[in-house]
């Protein structure tokens, strides 16, 4: 092969290796936590909550009113009065008499004390806020499983592709040998069409195989949130963290766990909405003041000594107490359901406590038996393909039947899968454990 041949090559393997996308665990996050639309969701409701707990939804600012109104009148009127000098009653109508009546004012109203609940309700919506913060990291911790939990069955199912197109190029070499003894009538047909269906077989798992990847990869795109063509790769590569003993990772799942923090922050919700309900059974204060204008415009015709025109203007100011002292017990009533609410709240931490303390035992014991099986199949790996070796050199002295040469092909094909199965469960038990602990956000992939 001449120097231009070598050269060629070289250029055709480099422009193949950029051709093929590499999507890395660490794009991959990035991508989702800026598409994902379950996280933006989450995102949107923490700024809500913001807005909740914002001096302008606290009442603890002064409400100003501005009225103005304008009335037009037109009435018929009639006036029988005692005429003083004769004693007899006089008559005096007037028709379309019209009374121009003009208004405005500007009023400020403040409420100086509500029992303090008004306090109260701004520190449950501070509470409200944390909450909602803690519920939006949860969405962000398990968006992080699931986005790995498909990014590493796209890796395994690559891995196994790759793993099933070596059998077949091992089953295509087998079956031109098939084909070269039985020419030479140094095989049976029988022997070259065992070759034959192997590779059919062979092909239609592969097949198989590279739908079941394709198909993952669109599953990714829904939680990377963007449409991305499914001609990538992505990174087989896993590093297991070194987790702590289970009794320093017990401690840290009761003090970080995501639903232990939620659940804690409701309880203290619950404590805040007794004290709100409590404010009731106090008197609340008001000041307000306004400052008003009126003009009125009759033009009595009945009546000349009435008056044509009332102006009049000042300002007003005064303060308001009020004290329900007794409401037929719907305070009584909405206090102690708050009550029992928040022992319900407290009911269910305990509950939550013992559930997630047993899904961490099962957690662990799993991830340490799958560390087992794993060393396991990486020893396994190690035998089959010694035995594949031997048995395929022993095969070409034609010392072994093509039956046990197919045994020991698909003995190697078995054991690299259980291998690349052990490895990807292993790792996703482990992010189990993180998100239990509440450390998986704190992880480099």
């Amino acid at each position: 092969m001449n120097k231009k041949a070598i050269l060629f090559l070289v250029c055709l393997a480099t422009l193949n290796s950029f051709s093929q996308e590499i999507l890395t665990k660490k794009e991959a996050l990035a991508i989702t936590l800026e598409n994902n639309f379950g996280i933006k969701i989450a995102n949107n409701n923490i700024e809500v909550a913001k807005n909740n707990t914002s001096i302008y939804n606290t009442r603890y600012l002064p409400t100003a009113t501005l009225n103005s109104g304008a009335d037009y009148r037109r009435n018929n009127q009639t006036i029988v009065f005692t005429d003083p000098n004769t004693g007899g009653d006089n008559e005096r109508v007037g028709n379309g008499v019209v009374t121009k009546t003009y208004n405005a004012s500007l009023g400020l109203n403040y409420m100086i004390f509500d029992g303090l609940g008004r306090k109260y309700n701004y520190q449950q919506l501070k509470e409200t806020y944390n909450l909602t913060e803690l519920q939006a990291k949860e969405t962000i911790e398990n968006t992080y499983l699931q986005l790995f939990t498909v990014y590493f069955q796209i890796a395994r199912l690559l891995e196994n592709t790759n793993n099933l197109e070596e059998a077949l190029t091992i089953s295509k070499s087998r079956l031109e040998r098939a084909k070269y003894q039985y020419e030479y009538g140094q095989s049976t047909r029988l022997e070259m069409l065992n070759a034959e269906v192997d590779i059919n077989n062979d092909s239609i798992t592969l097949i198989n195989s590279r739908q079941q990847l394709s198909n993952a990869k669109r599953g990714l795109n829904i939680i990377l949130g963007i449409e991305k063509v499914v001609d990538y790769e992505v990174e087989t590569e896993v590093e297991f963290n070194k987790l702590m003993n289970f009794e320093e990772l017990q401690q840290k799942t009761l003090a970080n766990n995501s639903l232990l923090k939620q659940n804690e922050k409701n309880i203290a919700i619950s404590e805040f909405n007794i004290k709100i309900n409590k404010a009731s059974y106090l008197p609340s204060l008001n000041f307000n003041t306004s400052y008003g204008f009126n003009r009125t415009e009759n033009e009595n015709l009945v009546n000349p000594f009435g008056a044509r025109l009332i102006t009049s203007d000042g300002l007003n100011a005064g303060l308001n107490l009020t004290w329900n002292i007794f409401d037929g017990g719907t305070t009584k009533t909405r206090v102690a359901n708050a009550k029992i609410a928040l022992d319900n709240q407290q009911i269910l931490l305990e509950q939550q406590k013992v559930t997630i303390s047993n899904n961490l035992k099962n957690t662990w014991e799993n991830y340490n038996n799958q560390l087992f099986i794993l060393k396991a199949q990486e020893k396994n790996v190690q035998t089959t393909q010694n035995n594949f070796d031997r048995t395929q050199e022993r095969y070409k002295l034609g010392q072994v039947t093509s039956i046990e040469f197919r045994q020991a092909q698909i003995n190697l094909i078995n054991s690299k899968t259980a291998f690349n199965n052990a490895k990807f469960d292993a790792k996703l038990i482990e992010l189990q454990l993180l998100q239990l602990s509440g450390d998986i956000l704190n992880v480099n992939f």
